[in-house]
């Protein structure tokens, strides 16, 4: 099957899939202020991905791309509605483009679309140095997102099969990129020790991509002959996630991002309050898209900027970083989870905004 085949077969498949909402949010909840001090008209949406500066804590993460005609015209979508909403976004992997030139159009549509708007590049851990360049130019990209996908390479048909050496790759590229460099795990989490690892070579953020989103074995189950149906519930959610990210940026100066199954203005605030510094959209907005259009997009997207807007009133959280300190309770099976990995829950129901 050619790779433009295959990444088509994927948008497909993730539509028909769907998001299953396993993300552990409904353990978190924000302990109600009756006196917020706060104005809704004062609240600010502006934060930080490492050195990127965003007008939003929400962007359109990786989706697609080399996958033909089809895939130009979903990234020209989402440029535009990037560009009418001020999000940040990124693209599918390179990796196709790199490989088959007659594909670069797919990617280099998205900063045509949107010339002054923030745009991640996006390779696979097996990526070179140079492959790395070759993704920053072609779109001209403000930053290099990183992706990690061991199980649906694993559940893949034709996938990779040897992972080694991936960590000493990606501080090579680090070390060599001109951009700040981000990882994203693609749908499965990350935990502490990842985060840390990564910190550890200058990677400027990470993308927890948590269990609860777009299911990529159920995906590439569905391409299987024998299913390796294990691996349809395998993962760590993303509340979950992004509490362990939280964790090891403590001792770390690392940003995070909070994706995988976000779907809401109060899946993002949850988020936001749990660590993260920003939050990733793909497969709901994709779903909008693809159903209602681009005007539908836009239109949503500016929704949830405001309800984000009405929660930190609620909560009495001015800006992005005071959310961060709203207090939260942590219960059910995060609760549990988080306590077996010595992350201490209480943290987060005691402190306070000032």
């Amino acid at each position: 099957m050619s790779r433009s085949k295959r990444k088509w077969d994927h948008i497909q498949n993730a539509l028909a899939t769907g998001q299953k909402s396993l993300t552990g949010f409904e353990d978190i909840a924000f302990i109600h202020e009756s006196l917020p001090d706060s104005f809704l008209n004062q609240a600010d949406l502006g934060t930080s991905i490492g050195e990127l500066s965003l007008s939003s804590p929400i962007f359109i993460n990786a989706m697609t791309g080399g996958g033909g005609e089809r895939t130009v015209q979903i990234n020209r979508d989402l440029a535009a509605a990037a560009r009418a909403a001020g999000l940040a976004m990124a693209v599918g992997s390179q990796m196709s483009a790199l490989k088959d030139p007659a594909e670069m159009v797919s990617y280099r549509i998205v900063r045509r679309e949107n010339p002054k708007g923030i745009i991640f590049g996006n390779l696979g851990s097996e990526a070179t140095i140079d492959q790395a360049k070759a993704a920053v130019d072609m779109i001209e990209a403000n930053a290099l997102q990183i992706h990690l996908n061991v199980v649906q390479e694993l559940t893949m048909p034709e996938g990779d099969r040897d992972f080694r050496g991936a960590l000493k790759r990606i501080e090579q590229i680090v070390q060599h990129s001109e951009v700040p460099v981000l990882v994203k795990e693609v749908g499965f989490g990350m935990n502490k020790e990842t985060v840390s690892k990564l910190s550890s070579i200058g990677v400027s953020a990470v993308d927890v991509g948590g269990f609860g989103g777009t299911n990529f074995s159920r995906i590439e189950n569905a391409r299987r002959e024998r299913f390796l149906s294990f691996f349809n519930e395998w993962g760590i959610p993303t509340a979950v996630s992004i509490a362990e990210a939280e964790a090891a940026s403590k001792k770390h100066d690392v940003a995070i991002i909070a994706s995988g199954g976000i779907q809401t203005s109060l899946d993002i605030a949850k988020s936001i309050a749990l660590g993260a510094e920003a939050a990733g959209m793909a497969g709901y907005l994709l779903k909008i898209l693809i159903k209602e259009g681009l005007e539908s997009l836009i239109e949503e997207i500016d929704n949830i900027h405001n309800e984000l807007k009405i929660i930190m009133t609620a909560v009495g959280a001015s800006n992005i970083k005071q959310l961060q300190k709203a207090p939260l309770i942590v219960s059910g099976h995060t609760h549990h989870w988080l306590c077996e990995r010595m992350i201490d829950t209480k943290s987060f129901s005691l402190r306070k905004i000032q």
